[in-house]
């Protein structure tokens, strides 16, 4: 099987779902190739960009290489400055070489002129136009060669954000005209969430010939003509080009879990998809950690990326108990055993540098409606516990849920600032209401961005607070609080929470 990765996402650690899929069918005796195409795309465009005349253009080509390396070294992310000028020298190539193709090309994102991953129809179109996507050149190349080579009964591509939508379809489209007897399998995070929407019926057919939602490791199994066994398998990063990703040494990601053990947020996509949580034991984890210490050899990894929606308390508890010998970071839920100093501080001691933390919001009202279970008190002492701990925190804020107003927006202002100084990174998001939230039927709707694959829904907030308020309070009142405008020039252009560890 050819399990294929697609741009475009943050090429800066190893696509961790591909992997996950081709350690249960190497585990099952079954052959696998791993095709990090959003990599290599992206280094394929860069080793021959698209440029301007203006002196940004010339002197991030003329910098490029060592750009490229030093991004590639601890050195670099020592001095915030020249980190940011690296970033922004590199993804300057990928724009100007996206804009000849009329499309907002970066290192995080892909958006074309014209066409919606929103809709079927355009991705549709997409895929009966292969040759007008950027990434052609690479994959019309690369694609038959790897084919040739390892005679795949079976093609998988792994399509987790809109970003790689595009060129999955028009990478479909070129394999289906090309090999029309060899099945394409469509999976990942964004195939999931749209199997598992409401309004969901499949408008794919005849171009993707299996869609799967959720683990896919027993179905491609029985694809693949083999007997599944419901053991657990190590995931398997052989084959993907571990030294070669954007970051200083190889960040190792690795999923302990799957869902989320709270499942109670009424904002969650998670809650409204109905994903069950399904958790590896602790002990299991922790052997497959000291496994892929050895497989990803020389050298250990860099850092260690927990992908879980939260980072269980019983995992945290074990990790503290047996340290895995690596650094690590990722997300965790807020709760009293973060609030104890003596445990944060043996998490440190673990090699927990970072944690993310989904606070939401500064308001106790906004908490209980959301269901958090959570108190701003608990918070509070969570935040002071870590920082006190040498722990750094990225803190996740979500504006404009059916229960806030300015009023209570506000609030979250002044919370952030009371306790900025334990607060080392920030991300704002504006609420999007997902089509199957238990909101969802309270509220007035509407089409949000149109497009028959959207997952969200527009709503009259009840308080009368529109998207463009939200936005002019952020911009003109939140991010120019002197307290947080600091935290948030923290924040890693581009990269964000994938390199903040970096930075700790």
């Amino acid at each position: 099987m050819l399990l294929i990765y697609p741009p475009v996402a943050k090429a800066c650690e190893p696509p961790a779902g591909i992997a996950r899929l081709a350690g249960a069918i190497r585990g099952h005796g079954l052959d696998c190739t791993l095709l990090d195409a959003n990599l290599e795309g992206q280094l394929f465009l860069l080793a021959a960009p698209t440029l301007g005349q203006d002196t940004w253009s010339l002197r991030a080509c003329r910098n490029f290489q060592a750009n490229l390396a030093a991004l590639r070294t601890s050195q670099l992310y020592q001095n915030p400055s020249r980190y940011r000028r690296a970033v922004a020298d590199v993804n300057r190539m990928l724009e100007q070489t996206g804009r000849s193709h009329h499309l907002a090309l970066s290192l995080a994102n892909y958006q074309e002129q014209g066409l919606s991953p929103l809709s079927s129809a355009d991705l549709i179109r997409a895929a009966e136009r292969p040759a007008a996507n950027i990434f052609f050149p690479y994959f019309a190349t690369r694609l038959p060669t790897l084919i040739e080579e390892t005679s795949p009964a079976l093609i998988g591509i792994s399509l987790n954000y809109l970003s790689q939508a595009p060129t999955t379809f028009a990478m479909a489209g070129f394999l289906k005209k090309q090999y029309p007897e060899l099945p394409i399998v469509l999976g990942g995070g964004l195939v999931t969430s749209w199997l598992r929407s409401p309004d969901w019926s499949n408008p794919f057919a005849g171009l993707i010939d299996h869609c799967l939602a959720g683990p896919g490791e027993e179905a491609l199994v029985h694809l693949l003509g083999g007997d599944f066994f419901p053991r657990h398998q190590t995931p398997s990063y052989t084959g993907l080009p571990l030294a070669d990703y954007l970051a200083p040494g190889l960040i190792l990601p690795y999923a302990a879990s799957s869902g989320c053990y709270w499942n109670k947020c009424l904002f969650c996509p998670e809650k409204a998809e109905g994903n069950p949580y399904l958790q590896i034991p602790p002990a299991t984890v922790l052997a497959d950690l000291a496994s892929l210490k050895d497989a990803t050899r020389p050298g250990k990894p860099a850092l260690l990326h927990f992908l879980d929606n939260a980072v269980s308390p019983a995992l945290m508890e074990a990790l503290a108990a047996e340290p895995p010998g690596l650094d690590w970071y990722g997300f965790a839920r807020i709760s009293p055993l973060l609030a104890d100093g003596d445990f944060c501080r043996a998490l440190r001691r673990s090699g927990c540098r970072l944690l993310k933390l989904g606070l939401e919001s500064g308001e106790q009202s906004v908490l209980d409606a959301m269901h958090k279970g959570q108190d701003l008190a608990l918070i509070a002492k969570v935040l002071q516990a870590l920082a006190q701990a040498g722990i750094a925190t990225y803190i996740y804020l979500l504006f404009g849920t059916p229960s806030e107003s300015l009023t209570e927006a506000r609030r979250t202002l002044d919370f952030v600032v009371q306790h900025h100084s334990a607060i080392t990174f920030l991300n704002l998001a504006v609420f999007n209401m997902p089509v199957g939230s238990p909101e969802a039927p309270l509220v007035a709707r509407s089409e949000f961005y149109g497009g028959d694959l959207s997952l969200y829904t527009d709503f009259t907030h009840p308080k009368g607070w529109s998207r463009k308020e939200i936005r002019r309070f952020l911009d003109q009142e939140f991010k120019r609080q002197p307290a947080i405008a600091r935290i948030l020039h923290r924040d890693p252009p581009l990269f964000t929470s994938n390199h903040a560890a970096f930075f700790c």
